[in-house]
């Protein structure tokens, strides 16, 4: 025996090992079985199967509209760069690709030619791939390419941001009568409207403009977007889960039902997207929200395509299956081409 000092009764101890032996004691119930127990009627489950969705979307976004290749070398930023990583996520199997565009000088850019020239091919040679992407129209002369973009049905999908908002060194600012027309221009014109939300004020936003004036149409499609400078605060791992869980309880507040992805953004990156699979929601992954592989380390995200088949593995452990593009058609409420 150890020479440290305790205060354990060691005469009780041994006196009850000579009563009971130095045995474990299961009593008279015997073997256990994990989903039934002897006191309830056989048709009782104890532990029954979790409500988690077997299909998760996973969507890759390419290039986004903030960092650049002085924050990650890696980042595509020529229209050819945006095109080729795209490609590389289409053949990975990517069922949904989230599109930015750039100008010559490296800033995003609402230019319906460049959209053409990386979307078009795309298209041609991946059809079923659902492609998505930010249309955000600052003059009204950009606000006119968005309409006819809209009409060319060049997206399947693209974000209403319904916020206003610090994010990084900028602010972020949608007026509500901007998000109410975007939101019927998208609809009139079969382009599904994702609900982009960086805090939980965005959220009650999107269901005072959208939903409770009955402009919305069902299923709600909301995307959340936290851990970015200015957004929801995710600044180590307990301020993550908490951030989370009250973005996602606040969606729900608004639908049960709506259809949520998680973007693995900020530092939180690839905790963020493996805490939104765990909890049974889609993520989009990729180097649109984050420059980093994980939160606690600087490595940079290499390679986009890379960035899917990973979480596509991750998602594979958990027991879930990447939905295809006519699987996430249906979910979102797209018809089947």
């Amino acid at each position: 025996m150890s020479n440290q000092i305790n205060k354990v009764n060691w005469d009780v101890v041994n006196a009850l090992g000579k009563q009971f032996a130095f045995c474990a004691r299961p009593g008279f119930y015997g073997p256990c079985d994990p989903s039934r127990s002897i006191v309830a009627l056989p048709d009782v489950d104890i532990q029954p199967k979790w409500d988690i969705p077997e299909k998760i979307a996973i969507s890759t976004a390419i290039c986004g509209a903030f960092n650049t290749k002085s924050t990650n070398p890696n980042h595509p930023i020529t229209p050819d760069e945006i095109y080729q990583s795209a490609r590389e996520a289409c053949l990975a199997g990517s069922p949904i690709v989230h599109i930015h565009v750039r100008n010559e000088e490296g800033f995003n850019i609402l230019d319906p030619v460049l959209f053409h020239r990386v979307i078009d091919p795309l298209r041609e040679e991946f059809p079923d791939v659902i492609f998505d992407g930010c249309l955000v129209p600052d003059t009204e002369e950009l606000w006119e390419k968005m309409v006819v973009m809209l009409k060319d049905r060049l997206l399947d999908v693209t974000p209403i941001n319904t916020t206003a908002t610090y994010l990084g060194d900028m602010i972020l600012s949608k007026p509500p009568h901007v998000l109410i027309e975007k939101t019927r221009l998208c609809q009139e014109y079969g382009v599904k409207p994702q609900i982009a939300v960086y805090t939980d004020a965005d959220i009650d936003n999107a269901d005072r403009f959208l939903i409770k004036t009955d402009l919305l149409e069902k299923p709600y499609h909301f995307l959340i977007l936290p851990a970015l400078p200015g957004c929801s605060t995710m600044n180590n791992p307990v301020a993550m889960t908490e951030s989370l869980l009250n973005l996602y309880n606040r969606i729900m507040d608004v639908d049960p039902g709506a259809v949520v992805m998680v973007a693995a953004a900020g530092r939180a990156s690839s905790y963020l997207a493996n805490l939104a699979m765990l909890l049974g929601l889609s993520v989009r992954v990729g180097m649109e929200d984050t420059v980093w592989k994980w939160p606690h380390k600087n490595d940079r995200i290499e390679n986009n395509a890379e960035q899917f088949k990973t979480y596509k593995t991750l998602a594979e452990i958990l027991g879930r299956e990447v939905c295809t593009p006519g699987e996430y058609r249906k979910m979102i409420g797209l018809p089947l081409k």
